[in-house]
């Protein structure tokens, strides 16, 4: 415990010093970086095309590609054939002489650098499935086969494939305002999504026959220039996603008869591929309060026994998309609803096949709609006519107005608590991609996290709006320390392919962060306003990091470089301590009552060791009584009279606010705080008194400026403070808790003990989910009162008998149960030979005497 002085100087500090402000200590930034550095040396300068505030400039532009396409899918050979018609605009103001497509299947070639850059894993356990897929995958060629690249005049144009791209020669240059049309066509094999799973595949059923077509990636499509990059043709090598320019769709998709097909957009031929009723179905889901089944259960079912190999083709149109996708199969349930998006009317709808039973026609499309009215209300409201849902091969994958989703039951239709959040959790996340990267057109090959962090961040606001407690996997905190304190951490800010942990890093951290930017930061009014306009200002566009970074800061009026830099530019982490606490109380300066605490405190200290062994030598003054002088009876403590006349006429000068100040109980508390982690954060701290109450304290981050080592802050108050806490909300991502604590206590991790039991590997308890056991208790409880309610032979024979029988009413005639309702008797049968043999021989046995 420390004092104040009481001279009137220090009296004054003492009332304007802010218990909140820093600690005043040298700026010694060299040595240290400064984390509040901006990011004017890093982040592209400003021009005509994107401004300093982050929106789109005056000279904005973007290029635009517009595609015709047939396309059959042969349920034979599981293959695709197709031909498109592609007319490109140049908007840009350059000449151009080659274009650029992406041609995705060729990640499937045999000599793919994506395959060639597999790791073996780990080859001295391999088991047979795994040994059979490695030698599938190795003999499986999907490349797509050029067959021609074409003018409109039939012309062919001197193309180059350069492994997962193709550079197309122009017959001249393409000026700016030019547009320019030309045809491709092609072919390939479709992949085993289980033996060579990716974004697209298919499934095959072998109990029926039957396959699920999800199709995506699966037609020569522009890659995307740009005034940031240029030509974006990076390779794909099956991380890092697409880079797409925006455009107008017409697709006729031909498949056997008896599939049910989606797609990308609206369907143009429903009088033609539709039935009556499946049209008056869909026509009654417009309007309906839950989902209908347009396609049912058992229609599927039969649907799945036809297998013919007659085909019909489905028309799809879709305006303003940078992609198409589609999936189709006979074994697809469909069941659709209407619903309104801001005034806009939108289809959401899903397809499964009866093996996603109950689950999907009792969350898909629910989560579909709920997805859609959170996103809208913090973005912008859904642009688009219809929502697919479709459940196939593909574990999780977006599309523009589609996505593949892969959660379903076991096969006895039960699921886990797992399995139902996982697949209402895919759902909001690929539907929730419509927004990013469909509509605010991220460059993904490059940024991952501008995609898949701001759609995770969205999703975990959709799950906390499902229900009460959702267990999400990401966006909370704490759920991202263990990964903030691993050592192989890359920045957000890398490249998607070159990205470690991918699902922490582009995914989990990015959520975290905007997380807390919205609760921590800058609060969720600022927050919301300003992630609202950058979703306005790069709606159909395409934005770079440095236009998000720029917007949020523009619309909030907030510094955030420092924020930028060290969640997105850097490894570092959250770990703060208290590294100590000093107490300073008023020192009235009244000098009797000094000299009594301070005789209370010296009475108060125990001897040294030294001291009290010390005490058994003899003294020379003891021995030699003359050596002692004035100063051996000397009390340097004792008041003098003249001490009190200075202190009385000080206190007399003093106004009855000063007066008041003096007699208070005021502590100072200064709280030492120590930066180990390296990434500056605001300071939440929670003090809790003597009394129990407590008192919230949120400090800038600029508490970090002079140093971002060190900091300290005071705290002002009337009675003692029992406990300090950092974070107490666990707001921050801190990583280390044990050291977020005045005095220090540790946070308990929990070990638990095990019985060695022997079964089968990854199985949860008795190899069941939490539905299958209550099902099956149900039944034991259904069989034990079957058994407890059935009669004993005897009783049975009892009420046979005619005395027993209560007679009946004149006028009306005893009940009679039918006989095949009557318990069963037991009837006499005659005793075998080998029965016979056995009884007598215990008859003998019994006749022996006991020894």
């Amino acid at each position: 415990m420390k004092y104040l002085s009481a001279n009137l100087s220090l009296l004054s500090l003492f009332v304007l010093t802010s218990w909140c402000s820093g600690q005043a200590v040298t700026n010694k930034k060299y040595g240290q970086e400064d984390k509040f550095r901006q990011l004017e040396e890093i982040l592209p300068t400003p021009n005509g095309y994107r401004t300093a505030a982050g929106e789109p400039g005056p000279d904005y532009w973007q290029q635009e590609a517009d595609y015709v396409i047939d396309v059959t899918l042969d349920d034979k050979r599981q293959s695709i054939h197709g031909k498109e018609t592609i007319t490109y605009k140049n908007h840009s103001p350059h000449v151009l002489r080659y274009l650029w497509l992406q041609v995705d299947p060729n990640i499937y070639k045999p000599d793919s650098d994506s395959k060639l850059m597999r790791g073996p894993g780990p080859i001295e356990r391999m088991t047979y499935d795994r040994l059979k897929g490695l030698l599938a995958r190795d003999a499986f060629d999907g490349g797509a086969k050029i067959i021609q690249v074409a003018d409109t005049s039939g012309k062919e144009l001197h193309f180059t494939v350069v492994k997962t791209m193709m550079r197309v020669e122009l017959p001249r240059p393409l000026q700016p305002s030019e547009e320019f049309e030309f045809s491709v066509g092609w072919e390939y094999k479709i992949n085993d999504a289980n033996v060579d799973p990716g974004r697209t595949g298919y499934e095959f059923f072998e109990k029926d026959g039957n396959y699920i077509y999800e199709i995506a990636q699966w037609f020569p499509r522009l890659c995307a220039y740009t005034d940031a990059t240029g030509w974006q043709h990076k390779q794909y090598l099956g991380q890092g996603e697409f880079t797409l320019e925006m455009g107008n769709y017409l697709v006729r998709i031909t498949a056997p008869k008896d599939h049910i097909v989606a797609a990308t957009g609206t369907l143009q031929n429903p009088d033609e591929v539709l039935t009556a009723e499946q049209r008056k179905r869909l026509e009654k889901a417009k309007t309906a309060k839950e989902p209908v089944f347009i396609v049912s259960p058992e229609e599927a079912k039969e649907n799945e026994k036809e297998k013919t190999f007659e085909t019909k083709t489905w028309v799809f149109s879709a305006k303003k998309v940078r992609d198409f996708a589609f999936a189709s199969s006979r074994k697809f349930i469909w069941d659709a609803m209407g619903h309104q998006v801001d005034g806009n009317d939108v289809m959401a709808m899903s397809l499964y096949p009866n093996e996603a039973e109950p689950l999907w026609s009792k969350y898909s499309t629910h989560s579909i709609i709920h997805t859609l009215n959170v996103y809208s209300r913090y973005t912008f409201a859904y642009p688009y006519p219809v929502a697919y849902s479709i459940n196939g091969p593909v574990g999780g994958m977006e599309y523009p107005m589609i996505c593949f989703n892969g959660p379903r039951p076991q096969s006895d239709g039960t699921y886990s608590a797992g399995t139902k959040y996982a697949l209402i959790s895919v759902v909001i996340h690929e539907v929730g991609h419509n927004y990013f990267p469909m509509i605010v057109n991220t460059d993904e090959r490059q940024w991952t996290w501008m995609d898949e962090g701001i759609n995770t961040f969205l999703q975990y606001l959709s799950e906390q709006e499902w229900e009460e407690g959702y267990p999400s996997q990401r966006g909370e905190p704490q759920a991202i320390v263990q990964y903030m304190q691993s050592t192989d951490q890359v920045p957000i800010m890398t490249n998607s392919e070159s990205v470690i942990q991918f699902g922490d890093n582009a995914y989990g951290k990015p959520a975290t962060a905007l997380n807390i930017l919205r609760e921590t930061v800058l609060g969720r009014e600022l927050f919301d306003y300003s992630f609202k306009e950058y979703a306005r200002r790069w709606k159909f566009k395409r934005p770079m990091p440095a236009d998000f970074f720029r917007t949020i800061e523009d619309a909030s009026g907030v510094d955030l470089d420092w924020f930028w830099r060290g969640w997105f530019y850097t490894t570092d982490h959250v770990d703060i301590e208290i590294e100590g606490v000093d107490l300073f109380v008023i020192d009235k300066g009244d000098p009797d009552a000094n000299a009594t605490r301070k005789k209370a405190e010296k009475e108060s200290k125990k001897p040294t060791l030294s001291q009290q062994r010390n005490k058994e030598l003899e003294k020379r003054v003891d021995v030699y009584p003359d050596l002692k002088d004035f100063y051996n009876s000397y009390d340097p403590d004792k008041v003098t009279e003249e001490q009190r006349k200075a202190y009385q006429r000080a206190t007399a000068e003093l106004t009855d606010d000063e007066k008041a100040l003096l007699e208070s109980s005021n502590r100072v508390y200064r709280v030492r705080l120590k930066n180990l982690g390296g990434l500056v954060m605001p300071i939440i701290l929670m003090a809790t008194f003597e009394d129990g109450t407590e008192r919230e304290i949120r400090l800038p981050v600029e508490m970090w400026r002079t140093s971002s080592e060190k900091c300290s802050t005071q705290i002002v108050c009337d009675q003692p403070i029992r406990k300090l806490e950092l974070d107490p909300y666990r707001e921050t991502s801190d990583v280390n808790r044990n050291n977020n604590y005045f005095p220090p206590q540790l946070e308990p991790s929990r070990f638990q003990l095990f019985k060695t039991r022997r079964g089968q590997r990854g199985a949860g308890f008795g190899g069941e989910n939490p539905m299958q056991r209550a099902k099956k208790e149900e039944e034991e409880k259904a069989k034990a009162g079957t058994k407890a309610k059935e009669p004993e032979t005897t009783k049975v024979e009892e009420k046979a008998k005619p005395a027993e029988v209560k007679a009946a009413p004149a006028e009306k005639t005893p009940e009679v149960k039918p006989a095949a309702k009557e318990p069963e008797m037991k009837q006499k049968t005659e005793p075998t030979k080998a029965e016979k043999k056995k009884k007598k021989k215990k008859q003998k046995e019994e006749a022996i005497p006991a020894s």
